[in-house]
């Protein structure tokens, strides 16, 4: 019975629906729902077909009613045996309930699983293909806000539709039809309710947007500020700032207490007003059609059948009202949500050029790059061809602009003069999925996710060899404190790694580069974070890596780039300096400078302090 409960198609996209839908305002996020539900039309009609069968009962029963009443007071021959058959029939359409809800929930709740999961893939999709740039501006907290919050919002929204507005709707034409058949005059008096409701939503909608917008961008603070707490916390315990953290969180805490409570006071204002009008309306019915009968323009039993239908009018109308706020924020979430879906800072790959292999060939003609809005260049008219399998090395001071190019060649960055090519194929036209599954990235900070150590190696691999996973481990010396763990290369290392020291995670990270045996290989201070005994069993490792690499190193200690086939010195951006080593230190230029105040600062393992 439940197996027929599963959806096995996969999730719709509906990044198309946001662009074609234009911007975020709430007409564009009513468009979006409505081509939403377009495009699941057969089974919102089935899902509507099913609620008038289970249904009607509820608008069946007030006629009933009536009926029995007025054969009491008629009476007659055959009354009992009259009235026995038209209970028998009730109870029969009271039980086909059953069978009917459960088909009814079966295609409505499929339906909107589907919808709800269509927008967490979209926007895991959309968050997936976004710059670097765009992650780097926006706070990490404000996207979880997002894509919690929001969603839930959106979901709520869609299930209020779906189930509560659209069959409420449908019922009020019901109730309406069968009230026009039977009387113009009490129809016309039912009609009255709708515009007084609508002059109710009409006060209040603008105040409950207001607030309900407020709350939401407040809630994001919130969660990117407790994001960023629980990232500074060793540092907060470390200076014993706990207190000055607290009071700073409280203040917000406070504030977004008090927007709270703003929706609330609006929302409760809103609920009474429409109770008292309800309870006002069903008054006036009940003396409205106890008139009609007492003037003999209805029969006596009539009374209870409009009555019932006029409290059932008031009651959609009034839950309408009450869900009115929900919805009004979960348009607003839409649109919370597509502020990311909107935005154009992607990398598109669509009818890039497909990359089956990469030589290694790096050129780099007249490269410039300057950041969004500002006229300074990071990196200032920069040429270097770089062969396969050449070792180049990057040193300068901090802000030279050494890890602008490590982005700009992982495709993290555009050159925005010049070109950069890979094999002879300008960066801008190659598919850069494609083009990193040929390249390996060591970072200066370890990224590491909560899991064991072999599946922080092994992460997006489906297969290794386990020859292969052996030889990676030795070469990357982790074994030496793997065996130390209580369940070895199967040890969950805690979020970022956090249960390690700095030099065993970064050398998961090198083993992590050393088993996808990428084509071109970068090393941002790869080992800047390991000691002496360490950096020195971890650098023959990375010796036997670069050996037929193209590879580029971000220079920290003076043993990583010794051996380097040309070292190119940055100074404000420019090459200043292009050589070897020894050629560089015969020179007494920059790296000369660089190394003598090196030195100077007590790095008796001839280190060069070239931090980022």
């Amino acid at each position: 019975m439940y197996r027929g409960w599963k959806d096995n198609n996969p999730l719709p996209d509906y990044e198309e629906l946001f662009r074609e839908s234009g911007d975020q305002k709430k007409k564009g996020s009513a468009k979006i729902l409505m081509k939403i539900y377009k495009s699941n039309a057969l089974q919102i009609f089935l899902s509507l077909v099913l609620f008038i069968i289970k249904a009607c009962p509820i608008w069946i029963i007030p006629l009933v009613t009536s009926y029995m009443i007025n054969l009491v007071t008629e009476g007659g021959e055959g009354t009992v045996r009259h009235m026995t058959i038209i209970i028998v029939i009730l109870f029969l359409l009271i039980l086909q309930n059953i069978p009917s809800h459960v088909l009814y929930a079966r295609y409505t709740d499929k339906m909107l699983r589907r919808i709800s999961g269509g927008f967490r893939s979209t926007l895991i999709r959309k968050l997936q293909h976004l710059s670097v740039t765009y992650h780097k501006e926006i706070e990490t907290g404000k996207i979880q806000a997002k894509f919690v919050r929001d969603i839930e919002a959106i979901e709520f929204l869609n299930n209020q539709i779906v189930k509560n507005v659209v069959p409420i709707i449908l019922e009020l034409f019901i109730y309406i039809g069968i009230t026009v058949s039977k009387s113009v005059t009490v129809t016309l008096f039912f009609l009255c309710v709708i515009p007084i409701n609508v002059l109710l939503v009409y006060v209040f909608r603008k105040n409950m947007r207001y607030h309900n917008s407020v709350f939401r961008k407040e809630n994001e603070h919130i969660s990117a500020k407790l994001s960023n707490m629980l990232e500074m916390l060793p540092l907060t315990k470390a200076h014993g700032l706990e207190d000055e953290e607290i009071e700073s969180l409280q203040r917000d805490i406070n504030t977004l207490k008090d927007k709270g409570l703003a929706i609330d006071r609006t929302n409760a204002y809103f609920g009474s007003w429409s109770w008292v009008m309800a309870r006002s309306l069903s008054a006036l019915c009940l003396l409205f059609t106890s008139i009609l009968a007492f003037n003999k323009k209805i029969a006596v039993g009539d009374i209870v059948l409009y009555q019932s239908y006029f409290s059932s009018i008031t009651g959609y109308v009034q839950n309408l009202l009450n869900i009115y706020p929900q919805i009004t924020k979960g348009f607003d979430s839409l649109s919370s949500v597509s502020e990311i879906m909107l935005s154009d800072d992607i990398e598109d790959n669509r009818g890039k050029i497909r990359l089956r292999y990469v030589h290694g060939t790096v050129h780099f003609d007249n490269v410039s790059y300057s950041y969004p809005n500002t006229d300074k260049k990071v990196i200032d008219n920069l040429t270097l061809h770089v062969e396969p399998g050449e070792c180049i090395a990057f040193v300068g001071p901090s802000g030279s602009g050494k890890s602008t190019i490590m982005n700009m060649i992982i495709g993290f960055l555009k050159a925005t003069e010049g070109t950069l090519s890979i094999d002879g194929k300008p960066m801008e036209e190659l598919n850069l999925s494609d083009y990193r599954h040929f390249i390996s990235v060591v970072p200066q900070n370890s990224i590491l996710f909560t899991g064991t150590i072999r599946e922080n190696i092994t992460y997006g691999l489906k297969k290794v060899d386990p020859k292969v996973f052996d030889r990676v481990i030795e070469l990357a010396n982790i074994k030496e404190f793997a065996d130390k763990l209580p369940k070895g290369l199967d040890t969950v290392i805690g979020e970022h790694g956090d249960k390690l020291s700095g030099g065993q995670k970064q050398r998961i990270c090198i083993a992590r580069a050393l088993i996808r045996d990428p084509k071109i290989l970068i090393l941002d201070e790869a080992t800047s974070a390991l000691d002496n005994i360490s950096e020195y069993q971890v650098q023959k490792a990375i010796n036997e890596l670069i050996k037929d690499r193209t590879t580029f190193i971000v220079a920290h200690r003076l043993s990583t780039i010794r051996d380097a086939d040309r070292i190119v010195v940055l100074d404000e951006g420019r090459c200043v300096e292009c050589g070897t080593f020894d050629e560089l230190m015969a020179k007494k230029g920059k790296f000369y400078e660089l190394k003598t105040l090196s030195d100077l600062n007590g790095n008796k393992s001839e280190n060069i302090s070239v931090e980022q």
